[in-house]
């Protein structure tokens, strides 16, 4: 099998149904679902590839979940998995994520996710799919993530970057999902939804469109680049955009300002 890009388009996508290799993953809501899919495309539940330890949402499940989680998808080491969602990319990006954390490398998001897919005429069922369960073996790997610790080792450091992706109002604290509002200290903001086309369907805006958004703010790909938002649900999507245009060293904060801006011994702008 060819291997096929980390953003795929519906058309490469349709060309490859079918493909033994290939798995299509849906995040899409339940309900959404049932009514139509990318034909033999297996549901998961969002849910099932995040944890919580309120008040801090968005966490990386431990290896025994991920391992139960993929296995019960179909997910082998050898899967190439193509997922997609239907809200723009937060969720399939997070699974993409979770899957390198979990050692992974064969994964592709599917740009413009249902919208495009659905819109543009390309074949959908509405016949759920049983997966063939696996034994997933997970293969820890850490390179893919940041947590609280991480970050303060490397706050003062000029060649790391932390992008926040929530709203502007979340950013300067006028609203406040956590104890404290604010964003970590030294961060640049770019609303994550920035970085979706309304005019083709929710899909990656063109590369240099990106490149020059964010260089605009000092994020440029010779730094380390650490995501965040809230839960490491939308900024996933961010960590996505960030390596499909090839920036080498690219981290996502999993719990985010739900751990940073609850924990009262870590600094806040």
């Amino acid at each position: 099998m060819t291997e096929l890009p980390l953003l795929i388009e519906p058309e490469i996508l349709e060309q490859h149904l079918g493909d033994e290799q290939i798995l299509v993953v849906d995040l899409c809501k339940a309900d959404t679902y049932r009514q139509l899919h990318v034909p033999g495309a297996v549901f998961l539940d969002y849910g099932q590839i995040v944890a919580m330890n309120r008040p801090v949402m968005g966490l990386l499940p431990d290896d025994r979940t991920l391992h139960n989680v993929f296995s019960a998808t179909g997910i082998s080491r050898d899967t190439h998995v193509v997922a997609y969602d239907d809200e723009g990319g937060g969720k399939a990006a997070r699974l993409l994520w979770t899957l390198e954390c979990a050692g992974h490398r064969r994964m592709s998001l599917l740009n413009g996710g249902l919208h495009a897919w659905a819109n543009e005429g390309h074949p959908h069922d509405n016949t759920p799919v049983t997966p063939a369960s696996t034994d997933y073996t997970v293969e820890h790997n850490d390179a893919p993530c940041a947590d609280s610790q991480y970050i303060m080792q490397h706050l003062d450091d000029t060649d790391v970057g932390l992008l926040d992706v929530r709203s502007p109002e979340e950013f300067s604290g006028v609203k406040k999902f956590a104890a404290r509002g604010g964003h970590i200290p030294g961060a640049v903001n770019m609303d994550w939804s920035n970085a979706m086309d309304q005019q083709r369907n929710l899909r990656f805006r063109p590369d240099a469109e990106l490149q020059h958004m964010l260089a605009d703010i000092g994020i440029t790909p010779d730094r380390e680049i650490i995501t965040y938002c809230q839960s490491h649900h939308r900024s996933a999507h961010t960590y996505i955009v960030l390596r499909h245009l090839g920036f080498p060293r690219v981290r996502g904060y999993h719990g985010s300002w739900s751990d940073w801006g609850n924990n009262p011994e870590l600094p806040v702008e």
